[in-house]
């Protein structure tokens, strides 16, 4: 397992990150190289120069630099389309997970890990640009569901499956004002990040592990609730947003669709999404991508 310098406070914000990184050092070399990258391009900009930055800065610089040489065959970390659809099939087959789970009332606390671990996921993946609409509502809705399914488990509540509308015209349970509301997440915590990975800070009844230990795998979150992380601060609850799923539908070809060239290449970028999920055996994630850039192709139209 890497070893760096601790993380000061003055970089708290880059922390989450690095957990996220840590924990996937020996399951999932892309997910930990890229969070590290992230966490180092956010702690550059937030970085004052002091001794304790700098030598947690360098000591990424460093690592990144030699990982990237141990896997140059590696197109998730040579190859930052491949990387990108790397990091988003992991992102949204934690978010579907997760939200099933929500959906079926399957509440616990390893719901909250993955709802939680999505969204700093979501985060990382800034790293290759502005995220997509469907990217940004995935991302606020996995931090605020994982913000309120904790703070119900945590008072004893009953969480309410799903999302929640802003007026109490849903079939959920709504409160004396006519609308469902979550409780207010504790306050403290800061600007959340990734999915399996966890917050710098702990829950009250855990105690902070030593640099010494092995962080849990994915596998052993999502079996072991309490390697529960701190929940994310609180976020605007989006109401009446429902969480995006890949359409399945197939499209019907149009002979009077002019495609651009930017729509070629964006259909071509699918389609290596694609390919690379097949790298990693996910069928499903490789057939929804084929079905985008059909879609596109098909009918000039994206999501």
């Amino acid at each position: 397992m890497a070893e760096f310098p601790p993380c000061p406070a003055t970089l708290k914000q880059i922390q989450h990150f690095l957990k996220i990184a840590q924990e996937h050092d020996a399951r999932d070399i892309v997910v930990s190289y890229w969070s590290r990258l992230y966490a180092l391009q956010v702690g550059l900009k937030a970085s004052t120069q002091k001794p304790d930055e700098t030598k947690l800065l360098l000591g990424l610089m460093d690592w990144l630099e030699s990982t990237k040489k141990q896997n140059a065959d590696n197109e998730a970390i040579t190859n930052e389309v491949a990387a990108q659809a790397h990091m988003e099939n992991y992102a949204l087959k934690l978010f579907l997970y997760a939200d099933k789970q929500d959906r079926e009332s399957n509440f616990g606390k390893n719901v909250v890990k993955a709802f939680y671990t999505c969204g700093v996921l979501y985060d990382v993946m800034q790293a290759f640009g502005e995220l997509t609409e469907e990217a940004q509502h995935n991302r606020k809705y996995a931090k605020w569901k994982a913000a309120y399914i904790h703070n119900c488990l945590k008072n004893g509540e009953t969480p309410i499956p799903g999302p929640m509308g802003e007026d109490g015209d849903d079939n959920n349970e709504a409160g004396d004002d006519g609308q469902s509301s979550p409780p207010p997440p504790p306050s403290g915590s800061d600007d959340l990040s990734p999915t399996e990975s966890q917050s710098h800070s702990q829950l009250p009844d855990e105690p902070t592990p030593s640099t010494s230990q092995t962080p849990p795998t994915v596998e052993e979150v999502l079996s072991n609730p309490s390697k529960l992380p701190s929940p994310p601060v609180d976020e605007e609850k989006p109401g009446g947003f429902v969480p995006y799923v890949p359409e399945q539908s197939a499209q019907t070809p149009s002979a009077s669709v002019h495609i651009t060239p930017e729509q070629m290449l964006k259909a071509q970028k699918y389609c290596k999404y694609a390919g690379s999920a097949l790298n990693y055996d996910d069928v499903k994630s490789a057939i929804e991508n084929l079905q985008n850039a059909l879609r596109l192709l098909t009918t000039g139209q994206d999501f």
